[in-house]
C-alpha cells in the first residue's frame, strides 16, 4: 500500500476528515436500511459506526469534529424549525401548555430517579451528573456541569468522569429513546396508516380549517345594506367568495348592495357557521360552484413576488380589484381564511375565484413561477443562524448559581427559526426553502451531528468498562431514559388522549434528542412529531441545563 494513501487514512488532515465523515455517515445510511423484525433505526446508525470507527482507533482533528458536530446539529434544528414553524405557532394556542407540563413531567422524574441512584449507588454526583445528560442524549446540560464543575474546581476531584459517564450513557440513551416509542407503539397497538387517517380527520378539527356554505339571505336587515356590513358583525374573519346577486353569478366586493333572497357562498371557519345562519338565513340548495350560467373559475396560485410579502394583505391594491376574490390562504399545511391583516409568505397558495381576465390579474400580482423557489435564497438562511447563535449564546444569570445559562447552539437557532418562519418578512428576510431543500439540509445536518458524537465518544468506552464501572452506568442511564418517558408517554395517552405522533414529538423534545426526531418523522411518515418537538424543545433545553447545573451545587 502506498505511504500517501496509508497516510490519507491516518494523520489528521482535511483530507482525512472529509474521507473519515464521508465513509462513516455513508456506511451508517446503508446499514439503516436493515430491518430488524420490521423496524430500522434508520439515520441513528450514522452515530452507531462512528463510534465503531472511534473504538477501533480512528481519530481526526478534534478541532475539526466540534466544529462539524455544532454546525451540524445548527443546520439540523434550524431547518426543523422553518419546516414546523408555521405548525408550532398554531399549537401554541391550543394545546402548549398540557405539551410542555407533560415535557416537565419527564423532566422532573429523570431527576427524582437520579437522586435515587445518587442516594443508593454511592457514585460521585458529578458522575450522576454525567449520567443523566447522557441518558437523556443532553449536551448543553453536560456543557453547563462541566462549568459549574470547573468553577468549584477545588471542592470537585472527579469531574472529569462526567465527560466519561455522559459518553458511555449517550448511546443507550439514544436506543433508550427510540426503544421508548416503539414499547409505546406495540403497547398501544398503533397502526401507522390509522393514526395517519386520524390526524387527517383532527387535522380539520384542531385546525379549525375553512368550510364553504351556501346561504340564501333572509335577515331583512341586512337587505339595502352594504356587504361589509355583514362583515363588521361578525368577530371572525370570512369570505365570500360567490354570490347569486340580481340573476347573475359574481364575486362581490365589500360595497355591494345586499338585495333579498341573495344567495352567498361564504368560505369560514366550522364554528362561524351556525352564526352566519342566524346572521344571513338558512343553507341554499343552490350550488353556485357547479351553476351552468357562472363563467367563474378557481384555481390555486403559488405566492413568488417578493414584493409582495412585505405588507400587508389589505395594502396591496393590485389583489383588490373586482374580478376576483381570494378564498384561501394554504401555509405548511395549515389552511386560512385570508384577511387584510395576514402578511403573505413566499411558498404560500392562495386559491381565486374569479373571471379569467380577474384570476390572471391575481396570479400576475403574486408570481405563481414555481422556478424562482427552486433557488433558495441562501443569505437570509445564514443570518437567521447568526441570529440563532447569538442568541443561543446570551448568558442567563439566576441568583446563587456561580455560572449563567445558556440555551446553546440548539436552543437558540430552533427558536430563531421559529420566529422567522413567522415573521421573517417583515424583517425582509424570506427564510423560504422547498420541501427537497429543507429535507435535504435536515438529513445532512443529523448525519454530520451524528458521525461527530461517534466519533468522539468511542474511544472513551473502553476506559470506563476496564474497571467495570461503565456498565453500572449505563444500567442507571437506561432506568432514567426509560421510566420517564414510558410513565409520561402512557398517561398523556390514556388522560391527555395525545396520538402516538404526539407522543413521538413530545418524548424526542423532552429529552432533546435530534436522533429520535428523526427516526420518529421517518417512522410516522409526518412532521407532526416535529410541530410537538417544537412546541416542548425550548422550555426542556432550560430545564436540562438548569438541572444538571443545580446538581452539581446543591450535592457537593
Amino acid at each position: 500500500m502506498p505511504e500517501w494513501f496509508y497516510d490519507l487514512f491516518t494523520k489528521a488532515s482535511i483530507a482525512q476528515s472529509v474521507i473519515i465523515y464521508g465513509l462513516v455517515i455513508a456506511i451508517g445510511i446503508w446499514l439503516g436500511r436493515i430491518k430488524i423484525g420490521g423496524i430500522s433505526l434508520g439515520i441513528t446508525w450514522v452515530l452507531f459506526t462512528g463510534l465503531i470507527f472511534s473504538y477501533l482507533g480512528v481519530e481526526i482533528d478534534l478541532n475539526t469534529e466540534h466544529f462539524i458536530k455544532e454546525f451540524g446539529l445548527i443546520l439540523f434544528v434550524y431547518s426543523i424549525g422553518l419546516q414546523v414553524g408555521p405548525g408550532f405557532w398554531a399549537s401554541l394556542k391550543k394545546n402548549a401548555i398540557t405539551n410542555n407540563l407533560l415535557a416537565l413531567a419527564i423532566v422532573a422524574t429523570g431527576v427524582i430517579i437520579t437522586l435515587i441512584l445518587y442516594s443508593v449507588s454511592g457514585n460521585s454526583i458529578s458522575v450522576m451528573t454525567g449520567v443523566m445528560s447522557g441518558a437523556v442524549t443532553n449536551t448543553p446540560g453536560l456543557a453547563a456541569a462541566q462549568a459549574t464543575a470547573n468553577d468549584l474546581q477545588s471542592t470537585m476531584s472527579d469531574k472529569s468522569l462526567i465527560t466519561l459517564a455522559y459518553a458511555v450513557t449517550y448511546p443507550l440513551g439514544v436506543f433508550g429513546i427510540i426503544g421508548s416509542l416503539l414499547v409505546l407503539k406495540k403497547i398501544f397497538h398503533v397502526q401507522i396508516d390509522k393514526e395517519q387517517e386520524l390526524h387527517r380527520k383532527l387535522g380539520v378539527l384542531r385546525a379549525n380549517r375553512p368550510v364553504s356554505v351556501h346561504l340564501n339571505l333572509e335577515n331583512k336587515q341586512l337587505v339595502g345594506q352594504p356587504l361589509r356590513t355583514l362583515f363588521g358583525l361578525l368577530k371572525e374573519h370570512v369570505v365570500v367568495s360567490r354570490m347569486y346577486h340580481n340573476g347573475e353569478i359574481i364575486t362581490p366586493t365589500p360595497d355591494i348592495i345586499l338585495s333579498a333572497n341573495d344567495v352567498l357562498l361564504i368560505v369560514a371557519s366550522k364554528q362561524e357557521v351556525e352564526q352566519l345562519k342566524l346572521l344571513i338565513g338558512p343553507q341554499s340548495s343552490i350550488n353556485l360552484k357547479t351553476a351552468k350560467e357562472s363563467d367563474l373559475i378557481s384555481t390555486n396560485i403559488v405566492v413568488t413576488r417578493t414584493a409582495i410579502t412585505h405588507k400587508r394583505l389589505g395594502d396591496i391594491p393590485e389583489l383588490h380589484q373586482h374580478d376576483f376574490t381570494l378564498t384561501r390562504l394554504s401555509r405548511a399545511g395549515i389552511e386560512i381564511v385570508p384577511h387584510g391583516d395576514i402578511f403573505l409568505q413566499l411558498g404560500d397558495t392562495i386559491k381565486v375565484v374569479g373571471t379569467k381576465e380577474g384570476v390572471q390579474l391575481a396570479t400576475k400580482a403574486v408570481g405563481n413561477s414555481l422556478k424562482k423557489l427552486e433557488a433558495p435564497d441562501l443569505a437570509p438562511i445564514f443570518m437567521g443562524i447568526v441570529l440563532g447563535v447569538i442568541l443561543g449564546s446570551i448568558p442567563f444569570y439566576f441568583p446563587n448559581m456561580p455560572v449563567p445559562v445558556k440555551i446553546g447552539m440548539a436552543g437558540g437557532p430552533l427558536i430563531i427559526a421559529l420566529t422567522l418562519s413567522r415573521f421573517g418578512n417583515l424583517l425582509y428576510l424570506n427564510n423560504y426553502t422547498t420541501n427537497s431543500a429543507n429535507l435535504m439540509i435536515r438529513e445532512l445536518g443529523i448525519s454530520l451531528f451524528l458521525a461527530s458524537v461517534g466519533l468522539s465518544s468511542g474511544k472513551n468506552l473502553s476506559v470506563a468498562f476496564e474497571n467495570g464501572s461503565g456498565w453500572t452506568w449505563i444500567g442507571m442511564g437506561v432506568i432514567i431514559t426509560v421510566v420517564p418517558l414510558l410513565l409520561v408517554g402512557f398517561i398523556a395517552r390514556k388522560y391527555f388522549r395525545k396520538t402516538y405522533f404526539e407522543i413521538c414529538g413530545l418524548l424526542a423534545g423532552a429529552s432533546t434528542d435530534p436522533p429520535a426526531l428523526a427516526f420518529a418523522t421517518r417512522l410516522t411518515g409526518s412532521d407532526i412529531p416535529s410541530v410537538t418537538y417544537a412546541t416542548v424543545y425550548p422550555l426542556t433545553m432550560i430545564l436540562r441545563i438548569v438541572a444538571a447545573q443545580l446538581l452539581i451545587l446543591l450535592l457537593i
